[in-house]
């Protein structure tokens, strides 16, 4: 398992489309998943100690987001689940109804839509305006393999609450850090 950060937010760059199959049996894709005033794209799995870590909080961020700032969520699985059953279909089910996932959680099965994201690793926080424009690409908070304790700073949704009121991310973002993305073998 190796352990990655992501690279710096890239200020206004477009977010890509796709389409992609949901565990609720839906195709998604950037209008059926944006909200009124942004949308977070994040790469996450099941099996990755740093996801496992900061699931309940993903959870807890993505529904004040959407409730109190009009932000969506859309969480994408783009391991190879061949490498960790963990990661099948299945499981994506299993964890978003353990978990109470309220947003699409969908497979990139090709992983063509990571590949464009320039996402790297697990979790990987893409947080865009209202326009689709990069805001934010950091860390949820300070957890790492282990949950960080519940006073620490925010930063995801602070920062996101932030873009769905001025349209703007911070200038100062912490990188996420994670687990590298399970890439095919014909990389």
């Amino acid at each position: 398992m190796v352990s990655l950060q992501t690279p710096v937010c890239d200020f206004n760059l477009p977010a890509v489309d796709f389409s992609l199959p949901g565990i609720d049996g839906k195709m998604w894709d950037l209008a059926s998943a944006k909200g009124k005033n942004g949308l977070l794209v994040m790469f996450i799995c099941n099996h990755c100690p740093y996801v496992k870590s900061i699931r309940e909080r993903i959870v807890r961020d993505t529904n004040e987001l959407k409730e109190q700032y009009g932000v969506n969520t859309i969480a994408i699985m783009s391991n190879d689940p061949s490498l960790y059953e963990e990661d099948s279909f299945e499981n994506m089910k299993n964890i978003s109804d353990e978990f109470g996932f309220t947003f699409p959680y969908v497979i990139d099965e090709t992983q063509e839509v990571a590949k464009a994201y320039g996402a790297v690793c697990t979790p990987d926080f893409f947080g865009y305006n209202a326009d689709l424009k990069l805001q934010y690409r950091g860390r949820l908070d300070e957890s790492k393999k282990q949950t960080a304790s519940e006073n620490v700073r925010r930063d995801l949704f602070e920062a996101m609450k932030q873009v769905a009121m001025t349209a703007k991310g911070p200038t100062d973002q912490v990188p996420s850090m994670g687990c590298s993305i399970k890439w095919k073998d014909d990389e």
